[in-house]
């Protein structure tokens, strides 16, 4: 049996103003999974940690874009999948993508790569269907992908990889439980022309400020008039923490996905590790447990080791 590793980092999408368009890939944390290919057709996903995870391949985010990928191929194939999940589901740091992403690069490479990337995205987005209802690739596009990708277009899909800028991400995860399903449900159909104004300027900014690698324009950038002011609610302690970290150094920043998790962006790795002090410092006070981590923007994407014999 051929066999792989593939380590699937975790992902910011949205990037404040950039709802559902906007992602950019993390170092650090990532899921490790380990894919063999068999010559059985079926599909077995197991957890190595105890995680509860869907043993249904159709009810799991690995599962069910590798269910459509094997339907296409029309081979008697299938795969075995550990997985060592490190992401954990409601994060908003991207762990169905990750599962969905890690799935579909390992898969690829066992199979010889016949598939591009933009291929494998469209599988990848049969498990971001399963976590949360919807169809969208701003996690899964940069975790394939690696560095920041623009979604222009879902249907046809139409992906644009931008030179991802030398900014370091600091990362908070209080240990509460956001589900992208609910932080959608709560969003407004219908927004005043003045604040869809205000955002076009901003995503046009900010993917400006990205391909300039103007560290001022990108911090101008990072505001939302739509999506923030709703989810934010969810998060406690959100408003402050923000504000304290921009006065930290912080370029700005805001949600990662459909959080809890908060992400800032800052232009040194000194800078960042002190926003992630003041990150800790607003949950130790709130007596939320968190996670935090200090990444730079990982310009690589899914990573593969094969596994000999």
């Amino acid at each position: 049996m051929k066999a792989c590793i593939a380590y699937a980092p975790g992902t910011v999408a949205n990037l404040v103003c950039g709802f559902d368009i906007l992602g950019l890939c993390l170092d650090s944390p990532a899921d490790k999974m380990e894919v063999r290919l068999t010559d059985k057709a079926e599909i077995i996903i197991r957890s190595a940690d105890g995680y509860p995870l869907p043993e249904d391949p159709a009810l799991n985010t690995a599962g069910a874009p590798l269910l459509e990928m094997l339907q296409d191929l029309d081979q008697k194939l299938g795969f075995e999948i550990l997985i060592h999940k490190r992401i954990k589901p409601g994060s908003g740091i991207g762990s169905s993508a990750a599962s969905a992403a890690g799935a579909v690069v390992a898969a690829n490479y066992l199979l010889g790569n016949p598939f591009d990337k933009a291929q494998l995205i469209q599988y990848a987005m049969a498990g971001e269907k399963v976590a949360s209802g919807v169809k969208h690739a701003d996690n899964v596009a940069p975790c394939v992908y690696g560095g920041i990708t623009l979604i222009r277009s879902i249907a046809p899909l139409d992906i644009i990889p931008l030179a991802a800028p030398d900014l370091y991400v600091s990362v908070v995860h209080p240990q509460i439980e956001v589900r992208t399903a609910d932080a959608r449900a709560i969003l407004r159909q219908q927004i005043p022309l003045k604040n869809a104004i205000r955002q076009w300027g901003n995503i046009a900014g900010l993917v400006t400020g990205i391909l300039k690698n103007d560290a001022a324009l990108i911090g101008r950038s990072l505001e939302d008039h739509i999506i923030e002011p709703i989810r934010s609610t969810l998060i406690p302690g959100f408003k402050e923490l923000k504000e304290s970290c921009k006065e930290a150094g912080a370029l700005g920043g805001g949600i990662s996905g459909s959080g809890p998790s908060i992400f800032m962006l800052s232009t040194s790795r000194h800078t960042a590790q002190q926003v992630e002090e003041v990150m800790q410092k607003t949950y130790i006070e709130l007596g939320i447990e968190y996670h935090s981590y200090v990444s730079m923007i990982n310009k690589e994407g899914v990573r593969i080791e094969p596994v000999k014999g």
